[in-house]
């Protein structure tokens, strides 16, 4: 089958990327918080099971870590990179299965894993705008919160 998107082609670059994670649930709700929230109407995506978990330090994450920051440093020298944006969500898998950590507490450990996220970017590219927040549902939606990453 074969589809052509009607949908234009814009060369301009914003110099930015996110990290979050790959549920397909909740991707339409990032693409809305990025493009109009964060008013970033394309930006490089980095997606994957627990997004910037993967930068926490994690044994059972050791692989997706080097590949998210190698791919990282690829993005920062070939599209220029000067921000990145990670997301956590509630109730991601990657927490309660591949983590195995219980539901008491996960957000304080999501909220404390983007802060390790930001700080293996920064000391891995030495860039300094990072932002972060905690995605949770709510009757009409997704809310997206800023967490504190310093």
């Amino acid at each position: 089958m074969q589809y052509e998107s009607k949908l234009p082609y814009h060369t301009k670059r914003m110099h930015a990327a996110a990290i979050y994670c790959s549920d397909g649930r909740v991707c339409e709700q990032y693409d809305d918080f990025l493009q109009h929230g964060l008013k970033l109407p394309r930006y490089d995506r980095v997606a994957l099971p627990g997004g910037p978990a993967c930068l926490a330090g994690y044994s059972q994450a050791r692989l997706e870590e080097a590949g998210v920051i190698d791919e990282l440093k690829f993005l920062v020298d070939a599209h220029g990179l000067q921000r990145i944006v990670l997301i956590q969500h509630e109730d991601c898998a990657f927490y309660t299965s591949r983590l195995a950590a219980g539901t008491t507490s996960l957000e304080q450990l999501q909220k404390a894993d983007l802060v390790r996220a930001a700080y293996a970017i920064r000391h891995a590219m030495k860039m300094d705008t990072i932002d972060a927040f905690f995605a949770r549902r709510t009757e009409q939606g997704v809310l997206f919160e800023p967490v504190e990453l310093e």
